[in-house]
């Protein structure tokens, strides 16, 4: 009875050593399965970290590449810049010189102008002069055709006779605006009578002239400002103006 007591016992008591061992071998399968996955959250965390190291130096390379892009531009706009600056300065340098050169030939022109003029009024004081002597002169008031007479032959003389290319050609160089002369068809229409009733042989007209424009045009006027020679045109003798007087 005892020995029966006995062997049951020992057999519990293996049992209970062989499912502590199994309790132990649990135990640490689900630490190392917790290491396992601490191992793998750590590897993730770094993974991750890593990522995220490589993208924000992904980004300061590409934003430096940016920058050094910009700053190349920067420097490509600004030496542009400079050498347009450049070109305009030896722009400006060249049209002041021009300016200088033109300046000096503006003030010798001035000169010259200066020196003709000069040269002109000589030479219109001689041709005065000149007209003098021959015994022309130039009435001060402006008159019809008749009353210009009148004022030529209160002072002993007469309007112009012109019947040469160098007395004509004189007298235009000695006047400068419109002049009546000592021509006219007033007695008859289209005979040209001088004012010492000789004929017209030779007429300096101008081009298409006389017309008798409107059928009342007859008495001469002498205009130096349009021709030097042929400068003659039949007008209504009532129109006002001075006259070209000529001693006898």
């Amino acid at each position: 009875m005892e020995l029966d007591t006995f062997k049951p016992r020992t057999r519990n008591h293996g049992q209970d050593e062989g499912k502590d061992e199994k309790h132990r071998g649990s135990r640490c399968l689900v630490l190392m399965t917790v290491c396992l996955g601490l191992i793998c959250v750590l590897l993730l965390v770094i993974i991750i970290l890593q990522h995220i190291s490589i993208t924000a130096e992904r980004e300061s390379l590409f934003k430096s590449y940016k920058n050094n892009q910009s700053i190349n531009s920067l420097q490509d706009n600004y030496t542009d810049l400079t050498q347009k600056k450049l070109e305009l300065e030896t722009r400006v340098k060249d049209l002041t010189a021009e300016k200088s050169q033109l300046q000096r030939s503006a003030d010798s022109l001035s000169q010259k102008n200066l020196e003709l003029e000069s040269i002109v009024t000589s030479l219109s004081d001689d041709l005065i002069r000149e007209a003098s002597k021959r015994g022309f002169f130039i009435s001060h008031e402006l008159k019809s055709w008749s009353e210009s007479r009148q004022y030529c032959r209160d002072r002993g003389a007469d309007l112009a006779i012109i019947n040469t290319e160098v007395k004509q050609r004189f007298i235009s160089s000695i006047i400068k605006e419109i002049v009546w002369i000592g021509l006219s068809d007033t007695e008859t229409e289209g005979r040209m009578i001088w004012v010492d009733n000789s004929p017209l042989n030779r007429g300096f007209w101008f081009q298409g002239e006389p017309n008798n424009y409107g059928g009342q045009e007859d008495c001469v006027e002498l205009d130096p400002t349009q021709d030097p020679v042929n400068n003659w045109n039949d007008v209504p003798c009532s129109y006002k103006k001075k006259g070209i007087c000529e001693k006898n």
